[in-house]
């Protein structure tokens, strides 16, 4: 019984997201208050100043870590919206005359991937959403839009999974590649969805698949462990969309066309130039250690500000508003990026912060104890499918993975050291996977296409179709990488 009101406040964010379908902020915020009623009523530990303290100190560096990606990162997402580069992207994409297989790896393995990765927030679907109306039929193209979403959980540059490996008190990079064999499944299976939907299903079509599967997880493992989980998504998403563009130019080639179409658009530039920054500073950061010169302690979690992704983000959005002197005083008004961008960083912003602050609230007060015994009670083949299940609860439930990592990241701190990496990556897999096929995300696929209430029933569906798969997938390969 005291483990169901020690979880009351995480039952009370499901029962209100989704039993009463209330916004994942108003969720978020009573999930709070519910933990501070029952701490204060003597639920958990004593009540002490000294405790209430270290949740704070620790919710506020947590929370800043998360804006100083979210914010930059919105403002690049407006800037390039207004730019009109994604339009580019779709245009030249249409020009390379890939067939059906190509595309469909280019895309959902390379292109959604690797825009996911730089930006977060969806805006891989900003450029895949138009591309694929254009290429597949438009029931097709809006669940291949999903699909190639919901493969890439290393959004924002790795940021819910640097805030989880802060939570579980593991090394980042550590957690990065070992969530990159709990998702390699997922992958898998993602890819031959999609190719399934797009009407391919010869033999050859799978081992290409598989190939270019191989060689994702292969870039997304190494890069997540001897660069960190900033640059692994990136990497990964890009050496595919390379690979798969030298396969083309190669073909056109020997159909004795120069393939001018295959070079990358101009217009484009701001994409190459945040790869770039962000791998400059990995290298100056390897090699100087600049990034050890700035830390921001909290109680039990260290940020390190020169180490943030943010950082890379700010630059490029200078570089931007020098190169674009027009679109910067038309831009910096009240009715221009500072207003789009507040309008836009609000709700995730509130939204993170309460979830955080439930969180380490519930792990400083002992809350989680009671989950913790029970799960460290079972054998280890029991504890993969319900921490998988549980992930994919938080992530689907607050359509965000570092929300999702925010509720039970801290509970799998408590569990033995010798299991505690491996549940970690379950945990952010499960989480990050259930994100990008929750809600607010098929939601933001219907606002880009402009659907009828019949597709949105549809695509509801099909996307916790998505998130049913993705978490047996995960739950399988984290048995499998146990064994």
């Amino acid at each position: 019984m005291s483990i169901l009101v020690h979880l009351s406040p995480v039952l009370l964010v499901m029962f209100m997201l989704m039993v009463l379908r209330r916004p994942p902020v108003q969720a978020a915020m009573a999930g709070t208050a519910l933990v501070a009623v029952l701490w204060l009523a003597g639920a958990a530990d004593a009540w002490q100043t000294l405790t209430l303290l270290a949740a704070g100190r620790d919710t506020a560096v947590l929370f800043l870590s998360t804006a100083f990606v979210i914010v930059p990162g919105m403002a690049f997402v407006i800037l390039i919206e207004r730019l009109g580069v994604n339009l580019v992207l779709s245009q030249w994409v249409q020009s390379l005359g890939l067939d059906r297989t190509q595309q469909v790896v280019f895309i959902v393995l390379g292109l959604a991937p690797l825009l996911e990765s730089m930006t977060g927030f969806g805006v891989s679907l900003i450029a895949t959403v138009p591309l694929l109306l254009s290429l597949f039929e438009r029931r097709v193209a809006l669940r291949i839009a999903l699909t190639g979403m919901a493969i890439m959980p290393w959004g924002t540059l790795g940021l819910a999974t640097v805030i989880g490996a802060s939570l579980a008190h593991l090394d980042a990079s550590a957690l990065a590649s070992t969530s990159a064999l709990t998702s390699s499944l997922v992958f898998l299976a993602l890819g031959t969805v999609a190719l399934y939907l797009a009407g391919v299903r010869q033999a050859r079509a799978l081992g290409v698949l598989g190939a270019f599967w191989l060689l994702f997880v292969s870039v997304l493992y190494g890069a997540s462990r001897w660069m960190g989980p900033e640059v692994a998504g990136v990497g990964a998403g890009l050496v595919v969309a390379c690979s798969v563009l030298l396969w083309a130019l190669s073909r056109v080639r020997r159909n004795g066309h120069q393939g001018e179409g295959v070079r990358w658009p101009r217009q484009a530039w701001p994409y190459l130039a945040l790869i770039a920054c962000i791998v400059a500073l990995k290298v100056l950061s390897t090699v100087t250690q600049w990034q050890d010169l700035w830390l921001v302690q909290g109680a039990q979690v260290t940020w390190k500000p020169l180490a943030s992704p943010g950082v890379a983000l700010t630059l490029v959005l200078i570089g931007l508003l020098l190169y674009k002197r027009d679109l910067r005083r038309h831009e910096l008004n009240e009715h221009g990026l500072l207003r789009g961008l507040a309008v836009r960083t609000k709700r995730p912003l509130l939204t993170i912060f309460f979830f955080l602050a439930m969180s380490q609230m519930m792990v400083k007060a002992g809350f989680l104890l009671g989950l913790v015994q029970t799960l460290a009670g079972l054998a280890p083949s029991a504890v993969m499918p319900l921490i998988a299940g549980f992930g994919a609860l938080s992530g689907y439930m607050t359509g965000s993975n570092v929300g999702g990592n925010a509720i039970f990241m801290p509970a799998i701190a408590l569990l033995p050291e010798s299991s505690r990496l491996l549940l970690a990556a379950v945990q952010n897999s499960a989480a990050g996977h259930a994100a990008l096929g929750s809600l607010s995300i098929v939601m933001l696929v219907l606002g880009l296409a402009k659907t009828s209430t019949q597709e949105e029933g549809e695509l509801v569906r099909f996307g916790f179709g998505l998130v049913c798969l993705n978490t047996l997938m995960v739950g399988l390969a984290a048995l499998v990488w146990m064994a």
